[in-house]
């Protein structure tokens, strides 16, 4: 079985289509999936890539804090 073959098995088009779906149901930007999937590799798509999301996700190393809204919010004053 080809590896193209994993991702239509599980409903995708290819690895670019599996990639893009964990970012938009992750609610994670696109440029990190692939960073964190780059340094992974294909072998780790359906495990160790989504291990690794959920734990950021819920890890908070995606939230904004108020601090730098308010940082945002200055520099754009200025």
């Amino acid at each position: 079985m080809s590896r193209q073959d994993v991702y239509q098995e599980n409903g995708y088009t290819d690895r670019d289509d599996y990639l893009k779906s964990l970012s938009e149901d992750y609610g994670v930007p696109i440029e990190a999936v692939l960073a964190l999937a780059d340094v992974l590799g294909p072998d780790e798509d359906f495990d160790g890539l989504v291990s690794n999301l959920e734990d950021a996700v819920y890890g908070g190393w995606f939230d904004e804090t108020d601090e730098e809204e308010d940082e945002y919010e200055q520099m754009a004053d200025t």
